[in-house]
């Protein structure tokens, strides 16, 4: 019975230290957000002597910042609800239909993951710019809406759903598309949730597209905002900087704490009913 509890004061105590290890950047991010800029640069790691909301009134004062969150909220929804919708269609059809050369799109989708996408940078924006998609919403969603990763990781899940459901569906006289919006996407809700939450979180970071694709200021995202505080001078700005990082990554945290169940669950297996 002693053995039995040091063992479990070892794997706690392992699991505290790496709580902490993974919480403290979080935690330094939180305190630096409410000191001002010679205290951050001189005492980083400290609690502020001062607690200071001057780096968030002057993130408001600066920028648009209600229009800039409605439009990160509205490209990385968009993105995460299409890319999860198209990526379940592909593996659904190559994983449960008859679809002819199944394993040779799986096989050319895969192999598009092994070529760098920086190689794509230039032929895509031209493309993007004779489509004249450049500074619309369309530029950051479209691309974004269908992913090799999001595929292939769904394909594995799509694989344990037993045909016996898909079958009965069939013999009752029900489409394809029935099938697939009715059996099969219930089932898949754990996947989907990874997939969302993956999916959310590369849209709500994105800095390389609005970067290349927007010029409106009406049009800037969150990462783009940030990179508006960026100064040459040491130290100029960095309350907004911190204020302003904080408030990006604390939506990622909440939309991660309401589907880690899901999250989780998604890796020991998709439960059928």
């Amino acid at each position: 019975m002693i053995r039995i509890k040091k063992q479990h004061w070892l794997i706690y105590g392992s699991l505290i230290l790496a709580s902490i290890v993974v919480l403290y950047p979080f935690f330094f991010m939180i305190i630096n957000s409410f000191k001002t800029g010679a205290e951050i640069m001189h005492t980083p790691n400290a609690l502020p002597t001062d607690w200071s909301f001057r780096g968030y009134i002057e993130v408001f004062n600066s920028i648009n910042l209600g229009r800039i969150f409605l439009n990160t909220i509205f490209i990385a929804t968009s993105v995460t609800v299409l890319n999860c919708l198209f990526s379940s269609m592909v593996a659904f059809a190559i994983v449960k239909t008859n679809m002819p050369g199944r394993e040779f799109w799986l096989k050319l989708i895969l192999s598009s993951m092994m070529i760098p996408a920086i190689l794509f940078t230039i032929p895509v924006y031209m493309m993007m710019y004779d489509w004249n998609w450049v500074n619309t919403y369309r530029v950051l969603i479209i691309p974004g809406s269908i992913s090799a990763y999001n595929i292939f990781l769904l394909v594995q899940f799509m694989k344990q759903i037993d045909n016996a459901y898909l079958e009965a569906a069939r013999i009752d006289g029900a489409s394809e598309f029935r099938i697939f919006f009715k059996v099969v996407l219930p089932m898949l809700r754990p996947a989907l949730a990874t997939v969302g939450i993956l999916t959310f979180m590369g849209a709500w970071n994105d800095f390389m597209g609005p970067l290349l694709y927007i010029r409106d200021d009406s049009m800037l995202t969150l990462q783009m905002a940030l990179f508006k505080f960026q100064s040459d001078v040491p130290g100029g700005k960095l309350e907004q900087l911190w204020a302003m990082t904080t408030m990006i990554a604390v939506p990622v945290v909440f939309v991660f704490f309401f589907l880690q169940k899901n999250f989780i669950k998604a890796f020991t297996g998709v439960g059928v009913k």
